[in-house]
């Protein structure tokens, strides 16, 4: 915690953001006295003000506590605030030290054996899983999560081990700020083409993370990519996927009780009686993935077998809000299209035969411009689509770019494009199996609304 000897406020302009504030409740915890500003409130800044941090919605100066107006003050700030922002260039002007985000984790990463999981998919519950399987063993753990643990009712834990595990952000190129002694890649996917241009580019971006891998460290890689990763010197890279040929690997498998019982082949023996609740197939290579991660790290295979079991997910990944035996309410982060597939292939594997209806919200304009085709033939598998208007995050709006470019393209008859208010009013009559809520965007802010009128519907 001693990163910042003479500092006693640090303020995080964005600090509402997953990422922004799993950081200010790590250093809150370290007795750093915390502000920070947010365009919107949201229950996470809620629970950040019960916490002990002082949060301020309106974009002016005078907003900015006295007490930060100090040279014992540092900024943090996310990419995802514009650079217009008049709090976050006042204290440019005012010659404080800003850091981005990035740059704190990858002094945190330099100051512990740092276990990193990057790709365009899968990151968060992967994340999410190692550092419960390590939390839960006598090695223990620091974790930075992309996403609300179940488990821990939190985006960070904090432990007393040596291993810090966190998400290796790949959009500005944050990832490239960390030096982890282990690291694991998913996926690499086209995403954040206005970034880097195109996926050859991307694809680049992912072997220079590679590259920083710490001498003698690890890579774990999903085997259908490792064509793309190069060799790196002093770096052992290893596969995991549910092919026999991968390194971790998935053996025998079957659902029982609404579990997977299933077992992982690996360098260090077969790991038998294992049992994953998170639904879906594909998630089962996640779960092989949290595994490979842990036993790295010297976790116990009998440690390992007790945790996952105990494993409950992340909020708003396949995220079950509702359940009444009559219809099934799902809500999921998924923003890029093989996200999208991932999702959808996981619900029918597990609902088989059902009726499934959605509601998505696509996520900045420039990826609904770069994958609206895809887009659509993702939504075409459903039964019922609503689209709601584009989440524009950081972006200003793209001229022609709106949610009818995925309509537009769609074939399936029941769709329609709907606000939030109307999306709600179409719910009151739906019919139904299965209603699944899709985005990265603030459509999470219907998720209570919307399990409690699909309750009171189907009691």
């Amino acid at each position: 915690m001693n990163l910042f000897a003479n500092i006693d406020n640090i303020y995080f302009a964005g600090i509402g953001g997953i990422g922004m504030s799993a950081l200010a409740r790590y250093f809150l915890a370290g007795g750093y006295n915390i502000a920070g500003y947010d365009r919107l409130r949201s229950e996470l800044t809620e629970k950040l003000s019960a916490e002990g941090c002082i949060i301020t919605y309106q974009e002016r100066i005078n907003e900015i506590p006295q007490a930060f107006r100090s040279s014992n003050t540092i900024v943090i700030f996310t990419p995802a605030i514009p650079s217009t922002n008049i709090i976050l260039n006042h204290f440019m002007e005012e010659g404080y030290h800003v850091y981005k985000r990035a740059a704190i984790l990858g002094i945190i990463s330099e100051h512990s054996r740092t276990i990193a999981i990057a790709g365009t998919h899968g990151k968060t519950t992967i994340t999410t899983l190692a550092a419960h399987l390590i939390k839960q063993s006598t090695v223990d753990c620091t974790a930075f999560l992309g996403g609300i643990s179940k488990n821990y009712n939190s985006n960070l834990i904090l432990g007393q081990g040596e291993f810090t595990v966190m998400e290796a952000d790949e959009y500005d190129r944050s990832f490239h700020t960390l030096t982890p002694e282990l690291a694991l890649i998913t996926s690499m996917d086209p995403d954040h083409l206005e970034v880097y241009g195109n996926h050859e580019k991307m694809i680049e971006a992912y072997n220079t993370f590679a590259a920083r891998i710490r001498k003698g460290g690890k890579l774990v890689v999903n085997s259908n990519i490792r064509h793309l990763i190069r060799d790196i010197e002093g770096v052992t890279i290893f596969t995991y996927g549910s092919d026999e040929g991968s390194d971790f690997s998935i053996g025998h498998s079957a659902i029982k009780n609404e579990a997977y019982h299933f077992e992982v082949k690996s360098p260090f023996g077969t790991l038998e009686k294992l049992v994953w609740t998170i639904p879906g197939k594909p998630n089962l290579q996640n779960a092989v993935a949290g595994i490979s991660l842990a036993l790295f790290a010297g976790v116990d295979i009998n440690e390992i077998r007790k945790s996952l079991l105990m494993f409950k997910g992340v909020e708003r990944r396949f995220d079950v809000r509702l359940d009444t035996g009559k219809i099934i309410f799902i809500d999921d982060y998924a923003h890029h299209p093989e996200e999208l597939n991932f999702l959808i292939d996981s619900v029918i594997q597990f609902y088989g035969g059902k009726k499934i209806s959605a509601a998505f919200q696509p996520h900045l304009f420039s990826r609904t411009r770069d994958h609206a085709p895809a887009f659509a033939r993702s939504l075409d598998r459903l039964h019922r689509v609503f689209l709601l208007p584009v989440y524009p995050a950081r972006e200003e709006p793209v001229e022609g770019v709106t949610s009818s470019l995925i309509f537009d393209n769609m074939t399936v008859a029941e769709r329609a494009l709907v606000t939030r208010e109307e999306l709600l009013e179409e719910l009151k009559n739906i019919e139904t199996d299965i209603f699944i809520t899709i985005g990265a965007g603030d459509i999470d802010r219907l998720v209570e609304p919307v399990r409690k009128l699909l309750e009171e519907r189907n009691k």
